[in-house]
């Protein structure tokens, strides 16, 4: 497969072999997005630790100080007062069972996360099987499952996002938009990073971060000094 020119153009702009620091790493990132929409900057983190093991897995939650750059549609499985509170706070969704059928019968997905209340999970496990595989179920690690809805739907509108490891032992997350500028991503980027560390589980041997890329949704990767991450 060829690349587009663009990319070719953004790929010579950036050493294969070198180990970036993250400042200059998104200088360069903000170049390379040159696609005709604001790219979303990802940051791809591999971890030495193994997902398949209970006592060495990785995840958690982030409000990035910045946001993510995307409106977040908050879908929140709750009932009367708790169910109130979340429209208050600002809820695209609020519902039970409705919504159950709704994501059952309709195969609706015009959300981006979902909120619940404890007392709600054996209503929304009958979805495990729909939510499970789109990574969208809810969890208490990542401060969705709580009964301070209204906290949850102002952080998830605020740029709260959760970050967990992939079969292959990968993070992969959403830092902003290109628009955003170098600071503002860096600020973002030491924020998940910072969470991430401290994530560190403490079954893990040697060292926990193996390597670090970011790239823009069109534009070629760029590899961080892991070495300076922690």
């Amino acid at each position: 497969m060829s690349n587009g020119k663009k990319y070719t153009d953004s790929a010579k702009l950036i050493e294969k072999a070198k180990l970036y620091d993250s400042a200059d790493a998104l200088n360069l990132v903000c170049q390379t997005a040159k696609a005709k929409f604001d790219e979303t900057i990802e940051v791809h983190v591999r971890l030495g630790v193994d997902s398949r093991h209970a006592d060495q897995q990785v995840r958690g939650a982030v409000v990035l100080p910045n946001g993510t750059g995307k409106t977040v549609r908050t879908l929140v499985f709750a009932k009367g007062d708790r169910a109130k509170v979340a429209e208050e706070a600002g809820a695209d969704f609020v519902g039970a069972e409705d919504y159950v059928a709704k994501i059952q019968q309709e195969n609706w997905f015009d959300f981006d996360i979902i909120i619940a209340t404890p007392d709600m999970m054996g209503v929304i496990g009958r979805l495990g099987k729909i939510l499970g595989p789109k990574g969208l179920m809810p969890n208490p690690k990542a401060g969705t499952v709580t009964m301070d809805v209204a906290k949850a739907v102002k952080e998830a509108k605020a740029g709260k996002i959760e970050y967990r490891l992939d079969k292959t032992n990968i993070i992969h997350c959403p830092i902003g938009k290109a628009s955003f500028g170098p600071e503002k991503l860096a600020e973002n980027f030491n924020t998940l990073l910072g969470a991430i560390i401290k994530a560190k589980p403490a079954a893990t041997k040697g060292q926990y971060i193996k390597s670090c890329v970011i790239a823009s949704t069109m534009g070629p990767g760029i590899k961080i000094n892991y070495a300076k991450l922690g």
